[in-house]
């Protein structure tokens, strides 16, 4: 049996005992048969980013059949308002069966997928993030060849009241363990959970933010992915803050997805990390354990497109909050080697060439180990206000962009972008003063997106009325000269938090 199907938490897979990407209906009637399914549940994210649900009794084995094969119809105006008119409003949503996960939280058997949605033409409908998302990988295949992959980190707080013994130290819970960090069985059982629906985890650990606020205690935590295609990746992050939800309502506890919580506190991003694949093998690294001229190249592309990306990865004015100097996140476009204050992080991967492990082991024989393939670029400016598929796409498109352009541009261009210390301390003032500096606000993110909307609408990957809809909503803020207007009005930023405080 594959090693990637072996204790696989996936119920699913594992009683079929095979790839999610092969999976039938046929399978997925077996399945119900043998685990006695009574529910079908459809689910897909609308224009607003949440995931919606659609319920099937299962009456019989023919029923399930006509809805695992013919799906069902939908009204897409209440979906997608800003795309569909009530007069012509019928979806339909299919299905697909490499994401069948059993629901870990109903009582009643229930097996639940994602869908995709189609309109009356048979045809998928332009304006689903999903098939934006599935165009940006088809276009960058055909035009580099290569398989764009992706995976994210997901922060959150959990909320809960304060307890007085073994208080944690304020803003120092990077990896904190109990009783210091009180909530990290909370996150054990939102990583079992998530495995369930078949998210691959990398790992989970609390984050470096908490901090005691009104009588509750506030603490961070993140749990990281591993890398996949494009689509699995987006679809995990989704499948992951509907479980983290719906856990901590059901332990009493609140969450909050928001991209910055208080002033002065760190804030929550939607890391997301990219490699670039030709038949199977990471190319992200090149000779030397130094990152390869095609990732310079492709991150050349984000750094030409970092501010129009924020219109995809930073949608409310929270967002804005949390990009500010000395709180680990970005604020101009540059680039660098493990380095958390530039906008697009290399981290360590794996690319020494000696082998730790028998270092730390001498009873372990060496061996000669390829770990190329954990090498990762990580844009570090989006957070969970974001639509994930809409910014796996734009991030697509932004590396085929790179790729695009003259090669000698592109890497001159990366070499001009790369910054190797911390921008914001003092003695860099000379260095920052020469980077752009990203949005700091939901209205200038759509002012860059204006500017540069042909590169994303090109080659049909975004459609125009989709980009239409994200400019209307990021200027519907009105929150021009936001850090001003919150320097004025020293309340201003927390009736913000709250009014978006369950976004994503």
């Amino acid at each position: 049996m594959d090693k990637k199907l072996q204790l696989n938490p996936n119920e699913v897979i594992s009683y079929l005992k095979k790839s999610p990407a092969g999976f039938t209906a046929q399978d997925m009637l077996d399945f119900i048969v043998a685990k006695q399914i009574r529910m079908i549940d459809f689910m897909y994210p609308a224009e607003d980013g949440r995931v919606k649900t659609l319920n099937f009794t299962v009456n019989s084995l023919e029923y399930a059949e006509t809805v695992l094969v013919e799906g069902e119809r939908v009204d897409g105006s209440s979906l997608f308002p800003s795309f569909i008119e009530a007069g012509n409003s019928d979806l339909y949503v299919i299905p697909r069966y490499r994401t069948a996960f059993v629901d870990p939280f109903t009582e009643i058997p229930t097996l639940c997928f994602l869908c995709s949605f189609f309109t009356k033409s048979g045809k998928p409908f332009d304006c689903a993030p999903y098939a934006t998302l599935m165009r940006a990988g088809e276009e960058f295949y055909k035009s580099t060849g290569l398989t764009f992959e992706a995976m994210g980190e997901l922060e959150y707080y959990v909320i809960t009241e304060e307890d007085t013994l073994f208080p944690a130290t304020d803003q120092r819970g990077y990896h904190e363990s109990e009783p210091f960090a009180k909530l990290n069985d909370f996150r054990r059982a939102c990583m079992d959970h998530v495995a369930k629906t078949g998210g691959q985890i990398k790992y989970g650990h609390s984050e470096v933010g908490n901090f005691t606020l009104d009588g509750k205690v506030y603490e961070q935590n993140e749990i990281e992915f591993l890398p996949c295609p494009l689509d699995t990746a987006a679809d995990q992050l989704l499948l992951a803050k509907w479980v983290i939800r719906n856990l901590a309502w059901q332990w009493g506890l609140d969450v909050s997805f928001a991209p910055k919580i208080t002033v002065g506190k760190a804030g929550s991003g939607m890391h997301i990390h990219m490699r670039l694949m030709k038949d199977g093998r990471n190319v992200t690294l090149g000779e030397g354990g130094k990152l390869s001229e095609t990732a310079r190249r492709a991150i050349a592309g984000m750094m030409v497109l970092a501010p129009s990306i924020t219109a995809f990865g930073n949608k409310n004015p929270t967002s804005y909050f949390r990009l500010v100097p000395h709180q680990e996140a970005p604020t101009n476009v540059c680039w660098g080697d493990c380095n958390r204050s530039a906008l697009v992080r290399v981290p360590l991967g794996w690319s020494s060439g000696t082998d730790m492990c028998s270092a730390a082991n001498p009873q372990v024989r060496s061996t000669d180990r390829d770990t190329t393939s954990k090498q990762t670029f990580e844009m570090r400016s989006p957070d969970c206000s974001a639509d994930i598929y809409q910014l796996m796409a734009g991030l697509c498109v932004a590396a085929r962009y790179g790729l695009e352009m003259p090669e000698a541009e592109a890497l001159a261009l990366a070499a001009d972008k790369y910054v190797d210390a911390d921008i914001h301390r003092p003695e860099n003032a000379a260095r920052l003063a020469t980077l752009d500096a990203l949005p700091t606000c939901c209205a200038e993110s759509a002012d860059c997106l204006e500017r540069q909307r042909a590169v994303y609408e090109a080659r049909g990957v975004f459609e125009p009325s989709m980009i239409d809809g994200i400019l209307k909503g990021l200027r519907r803020f009105g929150d021009t000269d936001l850090h001003e207007a919150a320097r004025r009005d020293p309340e201003l930023m927390g009736k913000l938090v709250n009014e978006y405080f369950y976004c994503g």
